[in-house]
């Protein structure tokens, strides 16, 4: 099972990065998916979500900043997130909507780390 998550790293304030998760091409296929974060001391949320047929939804922290893409190619959803805030630091996860089960356990993949300093 594959939910890779990548392109985090550090940024200033108001800028940008662009997230990546890879997954199976069976995974993506038949399921909507949604990018989700955990920040230090706090519970894991959505962030946003899409699904198969591209209808997107955003929290109400990501709206009009992030936006939910995903590329039936590749089988890789992407997050593009901009005008950063130091709020928006945490470990980002992507995973299947709604999330994977393996062995009675939600799984998450490995995530990505984005600090943004202010």
């Amino acid at each position: 099972v594959q939910l890779q998550a990548s392109g985090g790293g550090l940024v200033q304030a108001g800028g940008s990065l662009r997230l990546s998760c890879a997954t199976d091409r069976s995974i993506f296929r038949s399921n909507n998916m949604g990018w989700y974060r955990q920040a230090p001391g706090k519970q894991r949320e959505s962030v946003a979500t899409i699904t198969s047929i591209d209808t997107t939804s955003y929290a109400d922290s990501a709206k009009g900043r992030f936006t939910i893409s995903r590329d039936s190619a590749k089988n890789t959803v992407y997050l593009q997130m901009n005008n950063l805030k130091p709020e928006d630091t945490a470990v980002y996860y992507c995973n299947t909507l709604p999330n994977m089960i393996i062995n009675g356990r939600t799984y998450w993949g490995q995530g990505t780390l984005v600090t943004v300093s202010s």
